[in-house]
């Protein structure tokens, strides 16, 4: 059974750092992409971040480049969202999603295979 669990999430004040974790179970997906997405209340999810696991290579929606950094631990199996400089406006449950590949990756939502049940970041003015 393949899972994705996410932690670290929580409260912060504006300003503030968090790093978020997805540890994967039950495959390895060194092969596809990884991806970090968010839903606010009443918004779409929307796209964060993404990295290739074989090479590194990521990209980033464009509310979160320069403050937020997504890596992995082949390892642990395991992919990190380092978010820096946190404003009100990352409030939003984080998902974490494996697998994609294919065309639109790692933005396209549908191309996943597998998420996480998510977590939630609140970021106080």
């Amino acid at each position: 059974q393949v899972q994705l669990v996410e932690s670290g999430g929580g409260l912060v004040q504006a300003g503030g750092s968090l790093r978020l974790s997805c540890a994967a179970s039950g495959r390895t997906f060194r092969n596809s992409v990884m991806g970090w997405f968010r839903q606010a209340p009443g918004k779409e999810r929307e796209f964060v971040a993404g990295i290739r696991w074989s090479g590194g290579s990521t990209e980033y929606g464009d509310s979160v480049k320069g403050r937020f950094t997504i890596s992995r631990d082949n390892a642990k199996n395991t992919v990190y969202l380092q978010m820096n400089s946190l404003h009100p406006e990352d409030t939003a449950v984080y998902y974490c999603a494996g697998g994609c590949s294919g065309y639109g990756c790692p933005q396209r939502q549908r191309g996943y295979d597998y998420w996480g049940q998510g977590t939630q970041v609140t970021v106080s003015s």
